[in-house]
């Protein structure tokens, strides 16, 4: 059978931008569809307008340890307008720079909502295109749960569009979502209560890694509540919101943030007519090559919940264009020693296993520790300390794992997660001279184990 299409992508973000791009590359045929917004999630509700926003909060301590260095300020001023507006801006040059990527690679872009009408065909603003291979690439939307007054709480999507800052607002969740939004509005001045239902936040990070947030983030003023959870919602007379937990007490504020969660952005696609099958968490079940139950339907990315992040979409975007249209080129997606960071405040970044892990998989561990207060606080009065860590196997000497929370921790765990993914020991870092003076080099200078 003739096809319109060797390959239609529904969705245009990061995962589908980049394997329509490259399957069209490879000679194919394709067509991708979008209903909201070129690049995704990330681009347009996620990493890059949170990371702008990241970069904003931090000016206020800036400015503030600028005295030691000898900068007489006068009083600072912040705009919110002015860096929503700015931060739109940009989005949009980036939305154009995808539209652009697309056309100029021969993929053919359908602007609207694409329901599957059975495993080979697609419709789209009342027009039926057929397809050989159909990929899925909806993403996440986030989940606000189902408490009374549900409808007075906003979630990330809209915190990037809000008129003005709150001047009190509640953040709650306990994933580095809710982290770090909970430093952004701290850090611009907002009134900021972080709100989790468990023990301690980050669940999955090296326990060392989140109870040394818990104390910088405590330091700094951001009021921490854990073992604590939101029963309803009340919007009062003034505007304001009369918040009621569970244990009883009440807290008033201005605006309550949920990031608490996000699931597959499924609605009205049409699976129904298709063999597709979700697993019990409401996920689409792929195989190792991202095949779903549906021989010609395939699904990356966060809809497929396995690694939700940017760059792992793009891996799996970038594999099934090479699986299906240059095969020689295939090699499968490595999902081990994928490095992370959490743009908190002071930032995360980690790679490999946490301690806890290596512990749980029945490795005899060593683990190198430092924590330290970095040289550019040592002219101002702030108390801020870094920690960097290395869980290592004491039986081979590879390192496990590396993580950090302290400045540019992304920036620095980046290059150190090539070296793990080479199978780096501790001895390689041992014998790696140091750049000084950094704080990367603290990573190369741990030589004893604080436990084993």
């Amino acid at each position: 059978m003739a096809y319109d299409f060797d390959l239609y992508v529904i969705g245009a973000g990061s995962g589908g931008v980049r394997s329509a791009r490259f399957a069209a590359g490879f000679g194919a045929k394709v067509a991708v569809a979008e209903s909201r917004y070129l690049g995704g999630t990330c681009v347009n509700v996620g990493c890059v307008p949170k990371k702008l926003l990241v970069y904003g909060a931090h000016f206020a301590e800036d400015f503030e340890q600028s005295a030691g260095f000898g900068w007489t300020l006068g009083e600072a001023d912040f705009d919110w307008a002015t860096l929503i507006a700015n931060k739109d801006r940009e989005i949009n040059r980036l939305n154009g720079i995808y539209r652009n990527l697309l056309v100029n690679s021969g993929v053919t872009l359908h602007e609207g909502h694409a329901r599957l009408i059975d495993p080979h065909q697609v419709e789209i603003n009342g027009q039926r295109y057929t397809a050989k291979h159909i990929l899925i690439a909806t993403g996440g939307w986030p989940q606000i749960p189902d408490i009374p007054g549900r409808e007075h709480a906003i979630s990330s999507n809209e915190a990037f569009f809000l008129k003005e800052l709150p001047k009190r607002i509640l953040v709650v969740g306990g994933g580095y979502i809710a982290v770090e939004f909970a430093g952004i509005f701290h850090g611009l001045g907002a009134d900021t209560k972080l709100l989790y239902r468990g023990e301690l936040f980050l669940r999955g990070f090296d326990g060392a890694v989140r109870k040394h947030l818990q104390e910088e983030l405590t330091k700094r003023g951001l009021d921490l509540q854990f073992n604590a959870d939101i029963e309803r919602i009340e919007k009062q007379a003034d505007g304001s919101l009369k918040v009621t937990l569970k244990d009883g007490r009440e807290l008033a504020t201005d605006c309550v943030f949920y990031a608490t969660g996000r699931r597959p952005m499924l609605d009205n696609l049409g699976l129904e007519n298709t063999g597709v099958k979700l697993d019990k968490r409401g996920f689409i079940e792929v195989d190792e090559q991202y095949q779903s139950a549906e021989p010609s339907i395939l699904a990356i990315g966060d809809v497929i919940g396995r690694v939700q992040l940017t760059p792992v979409a793009l891996a799996e975007g970038m594999a099934v264009a090479r699986r299906l249209f240059k095969p020689e080129q295939y090699r499968p997606v490595d999902y081990n020693m994928i490095p992370t960071a959490v743009f908190s405040l002071p930032n995360i970044g980690t790679v490999g296993l946490t301690e806890e892990q290596a512990r749980e998989a029945g490795y005899k561990v060593q683990i190198f520790e430092s924590r330290f207060r970095p040289m550019k606080l040592t002219l101002t009065e702030c108390q801020e300390r870094t920690l960097m860590k290395l869980v290592v196997d004491a039986d081979t000497d590879k390192v496990l794992g590396c993580h950090m929370v302290g400045p540019d921790a992304g920036e620095i765990v980046q290059g150190l997660a090539i070296a793990l993914k080479a199978g780096a020991t501790k001895g390689d870092f041992d014998e790696t001279i140091g750049v000084h003076p950094t704080a990367a080099e603290e990573f190369v200078t741990m030589r004893t184990p604080v436990a084993g």
